[in-house]
Formats: C-alpha cells, sequence, structure tokens
C-alpha cells in the first residue's frame, strides 16, 4: 500500500451529492428547509442544481436514468456522490486497475462525460476535475437561472464536513478495504458503541487531502439495532447521513428552525449537567446548547480548547438524516455524543415499537 499521506487520486474534497426519489417534490423541500436555493437547470435533462454556500446538491428526476432505478429500489435517497479530483481520466483509469467497477452514466449531444465507478449500494461515486469557476461541470451542461446568486449563504452551512454509510453486519471492512485500496483513505477512528439494548460499530475512514471523511457502521448485536433498522427500511445498504459544516451553528439551528427543519429528539437534561465535567472550561454558553438540543464534545486539556458542536435532523428522506456541525479545532465526530445520541436513537426505537426490551 502506498505511503498513509500520499494522495494517488488527486482528491480534493467532496464536489456534490446527488438526490433522487421514486415519488416528486420530496427532496426539494427538504433541501429549502436546510437553506439551499435552486440555481440552475440541466440543458437536456430534468435535473436540477441547489446550492448552500459551496454545497452542490444535484435532485435528479430523469426517468429511466440510473438515479431513478437507484431510488425505485432505496426510496428518497442520497443516490451518488462526487470526489473531486486533480485529473478525473487519471484517476478513473487507475481506480478500474485497482479493481473498481465502471458505471456507465448515459449523456447527451455537448454534455460531458462523468466518469463514475460503483459505490456504496450501487450508487455511482463520480470522479470530477471540471470545477474552476466558469468552466465547472454546472457551467457546462446546466443554465443558472436568472439573477439567481450562485452562491447563495442560506441556512450558513458551509461545505460538506462527512458522509456515513451503514453497511450490513460484517461488511465494515470490505467498505474500509474499497476506500482504503482505491483512494489511499486511512482508518483515523474506531468507536464500539453499546446501549442498554443494542450496539453498533463504527470506522472513521479519512481521505488523504484530509476533506473527504466517511464513517462506516455496522451493527454489533444480534437484535434489532438502529443500523440494522436502516438497512431494512432502505433496502439495503447506503448513505444514512450527511453531514454539512457551518461557523456558528447556534445561529445556523435558528435559521433552519425557522425554515421548518426537524431535528432528533433532544437528549435529557443530565447530558447538559454533566457538560463541565465531561469538557471542563468550554466556555460555550451552556444554556443556548440545552435550548436548542446541541451536542457538544472536544476536551480543554493544557489550557487549549479543542471543541465540536453538533446537532441531527430527524430522519427527513426515508431513514435518512442530516448533521450539522461546528468544528473549534476538533478533527473528531463527537466520540463523546456517539453514546449519548446512540442511546437517543434507541429510546425512539422503544417509542416507536420498534425495539423490544424484553429479554
Amino acid at each position: 500500500m502506498a505511503d498513509l499521506f500520499e494522495n494517488p487520486m488527486g482528491l480534493m474534497g467532496f464536489e456534490f451529492i446527488e438526490f433522487a426519489s421514486p415519488t416528486a417534490n420530496v427532496i426539494e423541500p427538504v433541501l429549502e428547509s436546510m437553506g439551499f436555493s435552486h440555481v440552475a437547470n440541466h440543458r437536456s435533462k430534468d435535473v436540477a442544481l441547489y446550492r448552500q454556500g459551496e454545497i452542490n446538491a444535484i435532485v435528479n428526476r430523469e426517468p429511466k436514468s440510473h438515479a431513478a432505478y437507484f431510488a425505485a429500489e432505496h426510496g428518497p435517497s442520497v443516490c451518488g456522490m462526487a470526489f473531486r479530483v486533480k485529473d478525473s481520466h487519471q484517476a478513473y483509469a487507475k481506480a478500474l486497475e485497482l479493481g473498481a467497477q465502471a458505471v456507465d452514466m448515459p449523456t447527451g449531444p455537448m454534455e460531458l462525460r462523468l466518469p463514475a465507478i460503483k459505490g456504496i449500494g450501487g450508487a455511482p461515486l463520480y470522479l470530477i476535475d471540471r470545477f474552476g469557476e466558469g468552466s465547472s461541470i454546472y457551467d457546462i451542461d446546466f443554465v443558472f437561472l436568472e439573477g439567481v446568486d450562485r452562491h447563495p449563504a442560506g441556512a450558513g452551512l458551509k461545505l460538506i464536513d462527512h458522509l456515513t454509510h451503514n453497511v450490513y453486519r460484517g461488511r465494515m471492512a470490505y467498505w474500509a478495504d474499497f476506500y482504503e485500496k482505491l483512494f489511499n483513505f486511512r482508518e483515523i477512528r474506531y468507536f464500539d458503541i453499546k446501549g442498554e439494548y443494542t450496539g453498533l460499530t463504527s470506522k472513521a475512514m479519512t481521505a488523504p487531502d484530509g476533506m473527504i471523511r466517511i464513517p462506516l457502521n455496522e451493527e454489533s448485536s444480534k437484535g434489532a439495532g438502529q443500523i440494522e433498522e436502516f438497512l431494512m427500511q432502505f433496502n439495503g445498504e447506503g448513505i444514512q447521513h450527511v453531514a454539512f459544516l457551518t461557523d456558528d451553528l447556534i445561529k445556523t439551528w435558528d435559521a433552519l428552525k425557522a425554515r421548518g427543519t426537524k431535528f432528533m429528539t433532544a437528549p435529557p437534561d443530565t447530558y447538559y449537567e454533566m457538560l463541565e465535567g465531561r469538557v471542563p472550561n468550554h466556555g460555550e454558553p451552556v444554556d443556548e446548547l440545552k435550548s436548542r438540543g446541541i451536542l457538544l464534545d472536544g476536551t480543554s486539556e493544557g489550557g487549549e480548547r479543542r471543541l465540536l458542536l453538533q446537532i441531527f435532523s430527524a430522519t427527513l428522506l426515508g431513514p435518512v438524516f442530516f448533521e450539522f456541525i461546528q468544528r473549534k479545532g476538533d478533527s473528531g465526530f463527537g466520540e463523546g455524543n456517539f453514546k449519548a445520541l446512540f442511546e437517543s436513537i434507541e429510546r425512539d426505537q422503544i417509542q416507536r415499537g420498534v425495539l423490544s426490551t424484553a429479554e
């Protein structure tokens, strides 16, 4: 294997995420509630571009397309994602050489051919090298709406922070190897979370560019836990949630709430009562976090604060949800919050009758 710090594919972050739904007008209201704006339409296909900050969200409504077939199988979902690369043809050829499976994406006249390989759940993973302003894939294949801001601020979401996969038990190693072998990802975190009745293991993978993060989750128990519930509802492996980065989570939460975004059940009051003991001298306004259900993680060891604030939406597209995150020097995934979040979802499963507490 290449050195861990080498970037053989020339990765440079996420380029876009692609959405599809088997029924009309499901994706668009969710994106709008999170502050995304419709900025462009594809020249020849029923495909729309939504944006916020530097985040590109493609809504693919084209019939008889790969996205349509994916949505027919999995429901409303993230049906594809794209990585920015230095040279897409070189990266594509190398991926195929290393064993990746090609995905043929039909194109019309005068349209760019976007190289793609088979990713999680069969979703295409595109490799994009046309992203400069004025010569990007959007400038070539899309027509921007008149008078729109091409990079609207929306609710303050700036970038895709990470994108989490849920996989079948025993398949986490397969998908870790997929990202390691093709793109030289490395494991930066490993969690083994145990709730009162169920559990999960998570392997957080990061690309050599440090900008593409993909945690992998699998069920660690024999019970019908939350990963198994997702796999059943989604009808297979897939993208469980997308995390968006903001510079001010309290302000973003207020903007999202005003737009109608629904959030996951807030943690119990004891979570906030224990914050100072878990993250001493964190300096964050606990009452403001508590009133919004925002989670806090990090460390203040040696007098240096490295914090992470995060909150999760309710499931908004079938079993798929979203995360909103602010980083103040902490590069983790909220490890200290994992158990609190896990137990919150477990409580919700018990209330809905999905999880039995009987011995």
